[in-house]
């Protein structure tokens, strides 16, 4: 047996590159609802974490490109 197929099989490998993509989302909608909420309820805090999810997201969302980038290189 590979030792690598026992430390990342394929099925694995699978689902975390759906999860990445499922957690990306996640955060885009985490934000919007922050960002409602924070207005709806003139909250300068609520606000302030909509923003902070946003930049998560965007940040996220690069790295997962450039991850993908860098796989379809190889």
């Amino acid at each position: 047996m590979n030792r690598e197929s026992i430390i990342m099989p394929e099925w694995r490998r699978n689902l975390l590159e759906r999860l990445s993509i499922v957690l990306i989302l996640f955060e885009l909608v985490l934000s919007v609802i922050f960002i409602l909420l924070g207005y709806s309820e003139s909250s300068m805090y609520l606000r302030g974490v909509g923003v902070g999810l946003t930049i998560a997201w965007v940040t996220s969302s690069i790295a997962y490109m450039f991850g993908i980038k860098a796989a379809n290189s190889k």
